[in-house]
């Protein structure tokens, strides 16, 4: 079968065409589109950087991927090089929801190298582009690329960047279309934050953890497979027996556990630190599920 058979051409007035992309200063006339078109629907997180990256970055990027996939958010990204192309490598590791926007027809692969992950993404998740099919990237088919990546988007964070990234073109659109701006604070002594350590200076939202992305999109925190690996039998028997009795006391929790009170107070002491319960007026309940 021809590629182009797979291809499917959403118009701005079609219902299929994303609310929040028709409400930019500058929405394309039409999309083009290979997989799940379904994904436009939803809530959707940018996630970009730069092409050169730091180890600190390529991982940070995965995990928003993977969080993502926790979260049921699609992972929105631009599929180059370095940042876009590892969040979307962790979003469809966890069984997430991607989207690939290109700068270039959706029929055509870019970078070549990546040709694994643009067959993958067309699979399980969406590619698309406003630019017909055959067009070859030019240099200023990325800018442009750029608003819709944002533009299809509830939010973007700048996981990696330097100061001429173009991930920084899509914060500065996505500020434009009143979107929030997280960015992920880096070393001071590497070049490869120079640009997100500025957007930080400039009034994008710094993110301490992860979590804190979703949460500033009004989605309730949800516990990660990183911190249940993290907690011990008895921290998994407490967080278990509070999450399914909703708010407990100390004294519920000793006489379910048939535990005394020193050691449900020290499990409980550890789960707050952790961030995955509150306590609250002799109240304990779930912070994280």
């Amino acid at each position: 079968m021809n590629k182009s058979d797979n291809i499917r051409i959403i118009k701005k007035e079609d219902k299929t065409y994303p609310k929040l992309l028709k409400n930019i200063p500058d929405p394309p006339e039409k999309l083009y589109c290979i997989g799940d078109v379904g994904l436009l629907e939803g809530k959707k997180l940018a996630a970009v950087g730069s092409r050169k990256c730091s180890e600190y970055g390529k991982t940070t990027a995965m995990r928003i991927g993977d969080a993502c996939a926790r979260y049921d958010v699609a992972l929105v990204s631009g599929m180059a090089k370095g940042i876009d192309s590892f969040a979307h490598i962790g979003a469809l590791k966890a069984g997430g929801k991607t989207i690939a926007v290109l700068g270039c027809g959706v029929d055509i692969c870019y970078p070549r190298e990546n040709r694994k992950l643009y067959e993958q993404i067309a699979e399980k998740g969406l590619l698309i582009s406003e630019l017909p099919p055959g067009k070859e990237p030019m240099p200023y088919t990325f800018p442009m690329r750029n608003r819709i990546i944002s533009g299809i988007s509830d939010a973007t964070c700048v996981v990696e960047a330097g100061t001429g990234s173009g991930a920084l073109i899509t914060a500065e659109r996505a500020a434009v279309q009143g979107r929030d701006v997280f960015a992920v604070p880096g070393n001071i002594n590497s070049h490869y934050s120079l640009g997100t350590n500025k957007l930080l200076t400039d009034g994008a939202i710094p993110i301490a953890v992860i979590d804190d992305i979703f949460t500033g999109m009004g989605i309730s925190p949800v516990l990660s497979r990183y911190e249940t690996d993290s907690l011990g039998d008895d921290e998994k028997d407490v967080y278990r027996t509070i999450k399914e009795n909703g708010e407990v006391t100390v004294d519920f929790l000793c006489r379910t556990l048939n535990k005394p009170p020193a050691f449900i107070n020290g499990i409980i002491a550890v789960l707050e630190i952790k961030g995955l319960i509150a306590y609250n007026l002799g109240k304990i309940f779930i912070a994280k599920f």
